[in-house]
């Protein structure tokens, strides 16, 4: 096999691997962050809502939170941007082919209550509002975000780019 042979199949390797990209919605309201509630593998933990970037598809267009929450949302400013490459967090035996970077917006919604939408996560029980303050209480992934948000919203300072976290 010459070197340019294995070059290319390491290209369409890596083009088929990609990195794949999302938007969430960072909810607060009173004090509370809007999230995900899943049940998988015998333990509880919340996530932020939102979804994965299609092909064609620009970030607010991935943001729609109608699937999970059921609702629509107002779009704001990007706070967060976090990149997930699974192969370096505690997943990895699941996760080594993930490599994933996350758009984190605030958002506005105009309700207090949600369904699960029309085509909830897997795993998915409902929503719940978790007050900022006492992030740290709860499972919340990512993990590391807990504290960016809690500062950002506290104090009104925090890191935009949060870097491979989890």
């Amino acid at each position: 096999m010459t070197i340019k042979n294995l070059a290319q199949k390491v290209i369409v390797k890596v083009f088929k691997m990609g990195i794949r990209n999302s938007a969430k919605a960072v909810i607060v309201k009173d004090g509370k962050l809007l999230t995900i509630k899943l049940h998988e593998n015998g333990g509880t933990y919340y996530i932020l809502p939102g979804g994965g970037q299609k092909h064609g598809e620009n970030l607010h267009q991935a943001l729609e939170c109608r699937e999970e929450l059921g609702a629509e949302v107002e779009i704001g400013e990007l706070i967060f941007v976090r990149e997930y490459i699974g192969e370096n967090h505690e997943l990895a035996a699941y996760h080594s082919h993930a490599h994933q970077t996350e758009f984190m917006f605030l958002c506005n919604v105009n309700q207090d209550t949600f369904n699960d939408g029309d085509s909830p996560d897997k795993g998915q029980i409902g929503t719940e509002w978790l007050p900022i303050t006492e992030l740290l209480d709860y499972k919340l992934y990512p993990q590391a975000l807990r504290t960016h948000l809690i500062s950002f919203f506290v104090s009104g300072k925090a890191t935009s780019f949060v870097g491979d976290i989890n």
